[in-house]
């Protein structure tokens, strides 16, 4: 139970809870077996065997206290029978009886209720761990992982970690000490019955642990199912206008419904499995029971034993107290079983190597004053390697575009220059420094990235522009807005910048959420922008409106161009024509034509088209 006890870890914050719910679990669980005890006193008023103690017992030391108190009580109960009777004898009985169980049921609510406090603490900081992880982990990390699974482990496997393990601690800490104090009882009891009660438990544990081998194994396979299918919802949502439009709704269904039925199968056999803990626990207890009434009963009977028949069957009745915490332990190992597979799953994600971290002496760089330099860099993303050394320095205050077919390597040195991903060879300098000696935070603060998907949130559109910026005010989101030509659609918002702007920024046009991700780079005003392919997704119109934008934006500021359409890069510095990984050539926009190479020939062809 490794990954159980990983999750028990996140315990210590919440130690004086735990304190608590052991004190008040004691507490039940001694109120618990004297609520049986005192049945004992009316089996004997009722069946005339009760012992008349008339000489007051003496303490003799440790070893008989056990003596002395059950003494101490038959001869308050003789002194109370000669004096009131037996009948109020047996209604004073009742009512110390009923104060023993309300003061178990109490202290059990009291253990229930500080509990709680520890299950939902838990509970939210693995849910926040697990989002402070997802967000830290690398880009490479999910370009692995399906989504929907990322969703599931986050909620239905926190949520099966809180009803299989976190639940079960409570029973873990209440239920065993009902036990020991029960046994120890019973042991004074009668060592005899106890000890032939010990040969029997051992069988009853090995049938139920035998059932329970294949619980974990079909548990991780079922949570993995709901990774597949809540993935499925994700790319359905995602992907609805197209798979209407090619009327996939079966094909897309069918899938769906596989993945449900497997689920289905898996849990059936789980669920199964788990509800035959507790009818067998309780069977085996019975035949237990049966044993024992067998076994004593017989010696009772034959007056060997040295037992009397009321305080046989308080030992019955004790041992019945016994048999429901085993019956809850039983079930609560079905459960820790079930809950493990959710665990692994939850630690798998907290204890995945972030491989792009800050040194331990990494640099807080704060400006930009000379170049970056890309220096005989090398990288793959799997096998075959995107870029292969490659060489590129910027000046500060230029613009450089790169070009080139699709999968020549463009977009690549964005997310190496952001160290979205880290370089297998070479390196890359800021002012002469290897941005792997530089904390990822003050990097990613020099820089603004525009890219070609417009990335927006479910929020205001102030608080989508200022998201790199939380303490802009509302003049420095306006000019923002304005510069990246962004204020015209705005105002006629129905709430201007206060206006939601639905999930994904649904309710606006492609132009006009690609104009709000430039004010949103705009208002964090970085020395280094970074533009991928920020145009192509657009139409002529809202291409010409976002162009303009961004020569605003980029006045004064180095920027790095990754360009599809070649008419937004004429008035670059420097052209960089990128092939299969390695720069063609390189130049400004008529020097190139002129060379009629590579650029010619993406420019003839954009022409032609």
């Amino acid at each position: 139970m490794s990954y159980f006890k990983d999750i028990l870890k996140y315990e210590k914050k919440y130690r004086k809870f735990t304190v608590l719910n052991i004190l008040f679990n004691i507490l039940y669980a001694i109120f618990n077996v004297l609520s049986v005890l005192a049945f004992i006193p009316v089996l004997r008023i009722l069946f005339s065997t009760e012992k008349k103690v008339i000489s007051k017992p003496i303490y003799q030391g440790i070893n008989g206290l056990g003596s002395y108190l059950e003494n101490s009580f038959n001869y308050f109960i003789s002194q109370k029978i000669i004096n009131d009777g037996e009948v109020n004898v047996l209604l004073f009985i009742c009512l110390l009886s009923l104060s023993l169980f309300f003061f178990k049921n109490l202290f059990r609510y009291l253990a229930s209720y500080v509990i709680t406090f520890l299950r939902t603490g838990i509970v939210k900081d693995l849910r926040d761990k697990l989002y402070e992880k997802i967000v830290a982990l690398p880009i490479a990390y999910f370009s692995e992982k399906r989504k929907g699974d990322i969703i599931a482990r986050m909620t239905s496997d926190v949520k099966e970690v809180e009803t299989s393990i976190l639940t079960s601690i409570e029973v873990l800490v209440r239920e065993p000490l009902t036990v020991l104090i029960s046994i120890s009882i019973m042991l004074y009891i009668s060592v005899e019955l106890t000890l032939f009660v010990f040969i029997l438990l051992p069988v009853s544990g090995f049938i139920i642990s035998s059932i329970s081998k294949k619980l974990k194994a079909n548990s991780v396979k079922a949570q993995k199912e709901t990774g597949n299918f809540l993935s499925f919802i994700e790319e359905t949502l995602t992907g609805l206008r197209i798979i209407k439009g090619f009327n996939a709704e079966s094909v897309i269904a069918k899938k769906f419904n596989n993945s449900t039925q497997n689920f289905r199968k898996l849990m059936t056999s789980v669920f199964h499995r788990q509800t035959l803990a507790s009818p067998m626990s309780e069977f085996l207890g019975s035949a237990t029971i049966i044993t024992i009434l067998w076994y004593g009963g017989t010696d009772v009977l034959k007056e060997t034993s040295s037992l009397d028949s009321s305080k046989f069957l308080g030992y019955i009745l004790l041992f019945y107290t016994v048999l429901n915490p085993i019956k809850l332990i039983t079930t609560t190992y079905y459960n820790i079983q079930k809950g493990e597979a959710s665990a692994e799953r939850i630690m798998q994600i907290l204890n995945t190597e972030n491989t792009i971290k800050d040194k331990p002496n990494a640099l807080v760089k704060e400006d930009f004053k000379d170049q970056i330099e890309f220096k005989d860099i090398s990288f793959k993303y799997k096998d075959e390697y995107v870029l292969k050394n490659f060489s590129l320095t910027i000046k500060k205050g230029e613009t450089v575009a790169l070009v080139g077919q699709s999968g020549s390597g463009k977009s690549t040195l964005a997310n190496l220059i952001t160290r979205f991903y880290d370089v297998n060879k070479g390196a890359i300098f800021i002012d002469g420094i290897d941005i792997k000696d530089i904390t990822k935070k003050s990097l990613r603060d020099l820089m603004g990235i525009v890219s070609q998907d417009s990335i927006l949130f479910n929020d205001t559109v102030a608080n989508n522009i200022n998201l790199g910026n939380q303490n802009a005010t509302d003049t420095a989101i306006l000019e923002a807005s304005k510069i990246a030509n962004a204020n015209e659609f705005i105002q006629d918002l129905p709430e201007k910048f206060h206006t939601n702007i639905g999930d994904s920024g649904g309710t606006l046009s492609g132009g006009q959420k690609q104009r709000l991700s430039i004010a949103r780079a705009v208002l964090k005003n970085p020395p280094i922008m970074i533009l991928d392919e920020a145009t192509s997704a657009l139409d002529t119109e809202s291409e010409q409106l976002v162009q303009i934008a961004l020569e605003k934006m980029m006045q004064n500021r180095t920027s790095l161009v990754i360009a599809h359409r070649l008419s937004t890069i004429q008035k670059a510095n420097k052209i960089v024509v990128m092939k299969k990984g390695k720069i063609a050539e390189q130049g400004k926009h008529e020097e190139l034509l002129a060379k009629k190479g590579e650029y010619f020939k993406l420019v003839s062809m954009q022409s032609l088209s």
